[in-house]
């Protein structure tokens, strides 16, 4: 496997295959007596009954070992698919599914997200760490164990590139994070607003890319999901997306959601380097969920521009009509 980059969008597409096909049979991996998980990465709690465990992936997009090789072949660049891909697997109850999870059992798995986020820059050949959960069989779960995937990238991906951009040129003009401005305006018009839980809210953004898109933002300022700013309750973040589970669940059993944080701030030059003037006050972290109600997306015959069919108005409301509390 290997990285190629589009010379035109920029973007890197990892092409070629994992050496082990990802379909398994038996057992199922992510249970606790499975013989390959001996040696976890993290468990929490660190002391008792582990509820959350953190592994390498079995069969990895990116691998640990190496380094990036970046060559040119011609006019295009390529390079080798080096960095981290693991599982986080955040329960050890093969059949409990999320509506079923308490607000504690999701603090604990925001703070193995934090924890392997924080771990993993540390390394400075990895310009982005993601965490991301594909939800139901229409997300492309590999595992219906409860689980959520990261990779850590030597390089930043395309969406959060153009998050980068735009968030400083907002800032350079207005001296504002555009995220804050979104987030007084939403707060202010009420129509979008689904829900929120102490410094906490969650919304349909005004231009969803799907019906039910929801985001989870804080009220207060921080670039770094990994850094709890002072005074931050990360109880009510997951008191928050427990609340918005339970309500997708009653609409969309399949969905996509990435932690947006920013990228690693240890590259000290390259393309990177010019962000980091300002990123701690343009920037803001937030969680994106995508919900997939169709099962045939209209986006590709109309060139790549998103179709969605309900105004984030109409769905922040049934959103907020259906009851958090249905498990």
């Amino acid at each position: 496997m290997e990285l190629r980059k589009d010379p035109i969008t920029r973007s890197w597409v990892v092409v070629g295959q994992p050496e082990t096909d990802l379909e398994s049979s038996g057992p199922c991996p992510l249970c606790p007596d499975s013989p390959q998980w001996a040696s976890p990465l993290l468990t929490l709690p660190s002391q008792g009954p582990p509820q959350v465990r953190v592994f390498p992936h079995p069969h990895p997009i990116y691998r640990i070992e190496g380094d990036p090789d970046r060559t040119a072949e011609g006019i295009y660049d390529r390079m080798a698919g080096v960095g981290a891909h693991e599982i986080i697997i955040e329960t050890p109850d093969h059949s409990r599914s999320l509506t079923q999870f308490s607000d504690e059992d999701v603090e604990r798995v925001l703070e193995a997200y934090a924890l392997r986020i924080a771990d993993l820059k540390r390394d400075a050949r990895f310009k982005y760490v993601a965490v991301f959960k594909n939800q139901g069989t229409l997300a492309g779960e590999e595992w219906p164990h409860a689980n959520s995937q990261l990779t850590a990238t030597t390089f930043v991906p395309r969406r959060i590139l153009y998050e980068l951009r735009s968030s400083r040129e907002w800032y350079r003009e207005r001296d504002r994070c555009v995220f804050c401005d979104i987030l007084r305006q939403e707060v202010r018009q009420k129509s979008r607003l689904v829900d929120s839980v102490g410094d906490y809210l969650a919304f349909c953004p005004y231009a969803s890319r799907v019906p039910y898109e929801t985001w989870l933002i804080p009220r207060i300022h921080s670039h770094q999901f990994e850094t709890h700013s002072p005074g931050e309750n990360r109880g009510h973040l997951a008191a928050l997306l427990v609340r918005t589970w339970r309500r997708l669940a009653q609409i969309a059993p399949s969905y996509h959601m990435v932690v947006h944080t920013a990228p690693n701030t240890l590259q000290s030059k390259g393309e990177l380097s010019e962000y980091w003037r300002t990123i701690a006050g343009d920037y803001h972290w937030h969680i994106e969920i995508l919900p997939i109600v169709e099962t045939r997306s209209k986006s590709y015959s109309i060139k790549e521009v998103y179709f969605n069919a309900t105004l984030p108005e109409q769905a922040a409301e049934r959103l907020r009509q259906l009851d958090p509390d249905v498990k």
